[in-house]
């Protein structure tokens, strides 16, 4: 499967604000009592614990996705690749970003987006946290460093399927209709049952290309 573009990504960071949202209700990290207020402690076993194990997971994870069989085993698996992404490892990370997801979930985008930046000052390479401050940043209508942390979410995974989605609906916005259309086409390779992505192929082909799919 082809990497995204990041030079596109890259121009697309220049560009003026607006108003778009995706879809972006991660879990919370495994065994926690509140599932929007993770706490620093009893890690989950099955979770990968170093960086290569969680690479090695995810790895397994979105083969097993990019073939599912249909839409129930497609989202049992994403279920479990969303569960390694808010692991980061870290009990204090961890508690950060529990409390910025608590704080989305309350629509309180100031005070979630304070903790993110905490989250990716002290784990510059935990994917989770670029992403979530990815859909702060479209909350608060900052396109331009949205933008940006979904460029390094997609340098870090190429596979994230809530940022391609993410991006593909900020480039259909802004009128970047191919570049859309490439996205999404990442997006099926990625994620055969995310809702929605076979009609917008369709619909952007014919604007695009002059045919469907």
């Amino acid at each position: 499967m082809k990497l995204l573009n990041l030079r596109l990504l890259a121009a697309l960071a220049l560009l003026g604000p607006t108003g778009p949202g995706w879809a972006q209700d991660a879990p919370a990290p495994e065994g926690r009592a509140n599932p929007s207020l993770p706490s620093p402690s009893l890690p989950n076993p099955s979770l990968p614990k170093t960086p290569a194990e969680r690479d090695a997971v995810l790895s397994e994870l979105y083969t097993q996705l990019a073939a599912s069989e249909d839409e129930l085993a497609a989202k049992s698996v994403a279920e479990s690749i969303e569960r390694v992404w808010v692991h980061s490892g870290s009990p204090t990370v961890d508690l950060l970003l529990g409390r910025a997801l608590q704080a989305e979930s309350e629509k309180d985008y100031v005070r979630a987006l304070k903790f993110l930046d905490h989250v990716v000052e002290q784990a510059p390479d935990f994917t989770e946290g670029f992403s979530q401050r990815a859909y702060v940043y479209f909350q608060l209508n900052d396109v331009r460093q949205a933008l940006g942390d979904l460029r390094r979410t997609l340098a870090l995974d190429p596979n994230h399927f809530k940022a391609l989605d993410g991006l593909a609906q900020v480039l259909r916005d802004i009128g970047e209709k191919r570049a859309a259309l490439q996205v999404l086409r990442r997006l099926a390779d990625v994620h055969p049952y995310w809702p929605g992505t076979e009609q917008a192929i369709e619909e952007l082909s014919r604007e695009v290309e002059g045919q469907g799919i």
